[in-house]
């Protein structure tokens, strides 16, 4: 399934790996790692993992474009993976999550992680959180080495239950030799609904941090300044929403019942 047109000659390349399907809340893995694909110098696409007999194309359809205004043309779901500079090499997989034959689908990717040479790897991704649009958001992180954990810092250690498809493949890579980091920003639970300039940028920080990586935000800001004058717009027309973020920033939520929490959110996300 996995079709390489050209092997990339690449020195010590960055993965960074965003896969959609099990949580990316404000889109912010996906949108990070389109951001990161948009700003590499000299990019390709050299290689697809076609997915359309591993995945459920009632929950993930395939997709329609015509060509020369007439000609109908099917895009069937899969991963693809782009190559390109940004102030070093970095290679980008993107792409839906598969439902069936996981490990031989990470068995592949990791063959290839190796193939090219890629010496440390990030995953991406967003989960609604109890925090406030006002504030700075947290990025936590989990790692594949004790020593990668103690330089990246606010990570997770204490989660168990059920995972995804990309954090199987974080744990593989590791297990290859190659660091790897998952980045989880936290995104507001009431905006956790609709794509997060805020969060993208926080993810992007870490990684051009961490990683290495020239990424310019400068586009960004500008984003982020427009999407919070929308929520604040958003919130005065919702005062009991409103209401919650207070609580949160002061901290007292407990005085508010999670079921309470739970339906002003949902009822929020419904209007936006």
């Amino acid at each position: 399934m996995l079709e390489i047109e050209v092997q990339p000659r690449l020195q010590d390349p960055l993965l960074v790996i965003a896969i959609g399907g099990w949580v990316d809340a404000g889109e912010a893995g996906s949108l990070a790692a389109s951001t990161i694909i948009s700003q590499l110098d000299h990019a390709r696409h050299f290689a697809t993992y076609r997915l359309e007999e591993l995945i459920d194309l009632q929950q993930t359809r395939p997709t329609i474009e015509l060509i020369d205004g007439e000609t109908r043309n099917i895009i069937w779901p899969q991963l693809t993976m782009v190559a390109g500079k940004l102030g070093r090499d970095a290679v980008v997989i993107t792409g839906p999550e598969p439902s069936l034959r996981w490990p031989q689908v990470i068995s592949e990717l990791v063959e290839m992680a190796c193939d090219l040479g890629v010496r440390q790897a990030f995953t991406l991704g967003g989960m609604p959180a109890m925090v406030s649009h006002r504030r700075p958001l947290p990025v936590l992180a989990t790692a594949t080495a004790h020593s990668v954990a103690q330089e990246i810092g606010a990570t997770r250690t204490d989660y168990t239950g059920p995972t995804g498809f990309q954090t199987a493949l974080q744990v593989a890579l590791g297990e290859s030799g190659i660091p790897s980091v998952g980045l989880w920003v936290q995104v507001p639970h009431y905006v956790s609904g609709n794509a997060s300039p805020t969060a993208v940028r926080a993810l992007l920080e870490r990684v051009r941090e961490f990683g290495g990586l020239n990424i310019d935000l400068a586009d960004l800001d500008g984003q982020v300044d427009a999407y919070l004058e929308k929520v604040e717009e958003g919130l005065q027309e919702r005062p009991d929403v409103a209401d919650l973020v207070r609580a949160i920033e002061d901290e007292t939520t407990g005085e508010i019942s999670g079921d309470a929490l739970a339906t002003e959110i949902e009822r929020f996300l419904r209007d936006q």
